[in-house]
């Protein structure tokens, strides 16, 4: 089967969600387009790909670094074997917490991954450190914000973004 159509059946799961097993039966052995996934991953393919598409996109568009957003999602995660915890939310089933950061027109510039009972504001250090592109250095006349909800009120996140040279906006 020819690589890209492979791509383009594994960015179908990406997209819509399906477990692999799901896959239409036209697209061919769902465990042979998943091991590809598996090898590609392993091999860093997929960061690979998001940072020379943000570094296209920075080309074009420039990365609005002025300003970032960072929240934090818990979603389902009943056959995840890593990454997983308690869902404080959904009766202690295995969940996941997403921390996404993104720049000032959503683009998504760093993911990080932990169980679901992890609270947002104790993933807002390792989502910034996890940036997959250099940040500029913040400078006081070009200042760099930090946008966030309710979730990262506090002293802990006021003071992981101030060590991050970020003026916070909670």
């Amino acid at each position: 089967m020819p690589v890209r159509q492979i791509f383009s059946f594994i960015v179908y799961v990406l997209r819509t969600g399906c477990q692999w097993k799901a896959l239409p039966k036209e697209f061919g052995s769902a465990s042979a387009i998943h091991k590809h996934f598996q090898q590609w991953h392993r091999a860093g393919f997929f960061l690979a790909l998001w940072r020379s598409g943000l570094a296209e996109y920075n080309d074009l568009e420039g990365i609005a670094w002025d300003w970032q957003s960072i929240d934090g999602a818990m979603v389902k995660a009943p056959l995840a074997l890593t990454c997983v915890g308690p869902n404080p939310t959904d009766r202690g089933r295995n969940g996941r917490m997403r921390s996404l950061l993104v720049d000032g027109r959503g683009v998504p510039l760093a993911l990080v991954a932990s169980g679901a009972n992890v609270h947002d504001v104790k993933l807002l250090a390792a989502t910034v450190d996890q940036v997959v592109r250099t940040r500029p250095v913040a400078k006081a006349r070009n200042p760099q914000y930090l946008c966030a909800d309710a979730g990262y009120k506090g002293a802990p996140a006021r003071q992981a973004a101030k060590r991050r040279d970020y003026r916070s906006h909670i």
